[in-house]
């Protein structure tokens, strides 16, 4: 599993190892029952804290993208496409929102604004 801490970005450790681990599982590059590693090996990979990863995987089990047997280890959920689907509209309407911010700062119109976005997405 390729993650990518970076100490500049603002974001608790954590938070970059949750988001990436559920990009890869909304993305399809880690399937319904793939293992992941274990808590000591990722914040050995990582050179972090093993209380960091237990926090992040934490998280994904809260949020219902993997699940952890006691001595077997963390394994990606049986996605549920409903919340997967959830979780790519709020990705998605975060970047729409940035997007109007900045529309309205620089006086881009609604309309404007609409017609780069119809032809951006009938674009192939």
């Amino acid at each position: 599993m390729n993650i990518i801490i970076s100490n500049t970005s603002g974001k608790p450790i954590y938070e970059q190892i949750t988001e990436q681990i559920k990009q890869a599982i909304m993305r399809g590059q880690l399937k319904p029952g793939e293992s992941l590693p274990s808590m000591r090996l990722l914040a050995k990979e990582l050179r972090i804290s093993v209380i960091t990863t237990k926090r992040a995987y934490e998280e994904l089990e809260r949020d219902g993208f993997i699940c952890s047997q006691v001595g077997k280890g963390s394994f990606v959920a049986d996605t549920n496409h409903e919340l997967v689907r959830e979780e790519q509209l709020k990705e998605i309407e975060g970047l729409l929102e940035k997007a109007v911010e900045k529309s309205k700062i620089n006086g881009v119109e609604l309309e404007e604004l609409t017609e780069m976005l119809r032809m951006l997405y009938e674009e192939e």
